[in-house]
């Protein structure tokens, strides 16, 4: 790993207080970018921007609900008045609910909808103007691989997710004229804070206890393990970095053969 690759870099990473958000701000300081650590969880969230804060770079702790879009230009602003531009933006802040489908309520639909699809996409509204303005930049929306496959009991994420998927397409053709990038990366089960909770959720649905629902995700995958959030932050940094600036419109699995199993 290159410490210096992104030195002098303006990153944005939603959902930064945990799981593969963390994972993200973290990488991205540890190779020399200036990190805005952003999430609803004040606390969290700021506990990650200090422990990004290595070196020389700079972090910030920014306290924002991504469905509002008010807040996301606010805070988009603060970090392009802070550092004079935005190169980077991980879009990770996601929710899971789930549930037979009869079951599903208005609410719970257009929660998920509004955090998963809306959020990203207004987050991506925001930075567009400055990455067009400097003629470069990389966005990475984080979908999943339920983006690309499906199962019972997940309409409104998977419809979300699938969601990102389409809308980072649709941006990485408006960006690409203006020498940006747009990919979304699409994660299997990986050991994050929410993948605990979906298996507490789903579990007791199915009459099971967490670990038993854990153990067969795990060997229904061909690599028979989770993703470590920090093998996704890689994936992320190179789709932000020079090796990749002429892939553009990916949606690319990093689930251990999951889906094309």
């Amino acid at each position: 790993m290159d410490s210096a690759r992104f030195t002098g870099a303006s990153v944005i990473v939603t959902g930064a207080a945990n799981g593969i958000g963390r994972a993200c701000a973290q990488r991205f300081a540890k190779e020399g970018a200036s990190v805005a650590c952003v999430d609803l969880d004040e606390v969290a969230n700021g506990s990650v921007a200090e422990a990004c804060r290595l070196g020389a770079n700079e972090t910030l702790a920014l306290t924002c609900d991504v469905t509002d879009s008010k807040s996301v230009v606010a805070k988009v602003k603060q970090v392009v008045d802070a550092w004079g531009r935005v190169d980077i933006l991980v879009a990770s802040a996601g929710i899971y609910t789930g549930g037979p489908l009869a079951q599903v309520t208005d609410e719970a639909w257009q929660r998920t909808l509004d955090i998963n699809l809306t959020g990203v996409f207004l987050c991506n509204r925001a930075v567009v103007p400055y990455m067009i303005a400097e003629a470069s930049g990389s966005i990475i929306n984080i979908s999943s691989m339920a983006g690309k496959t499906s199962w019972p009991g997940s309409a409104q994420y998977s419809a979300s997710k699938s969601g990102v998927i389409g809308l980072t397409r649709s941006v990485a053709m408006e960006l690409a004229p203006h020498g940006a990038t747009a990919n979304a990366v699409c994660p299997g089960n990986t050991k994050t804070e929410m993948v605990q909770r979906v298996a507490s959720i789903v579990a007791a649905e199915e009459e099971l206890q967490a670990q038993e629902w854990l153990e067969m995700r795990r060997k229904d995958c061909p690599m028979m393990r989770f993703a470590e959030p920090w093998e996704i932050a890689g994936v992320v940094a190179f789709l932000a970095s020079e090796d990749s600036r002429y892939l553009t419109g990916q949606a690319i699995e990093v689930d251990g053969g999951m889906v094309l199993s």
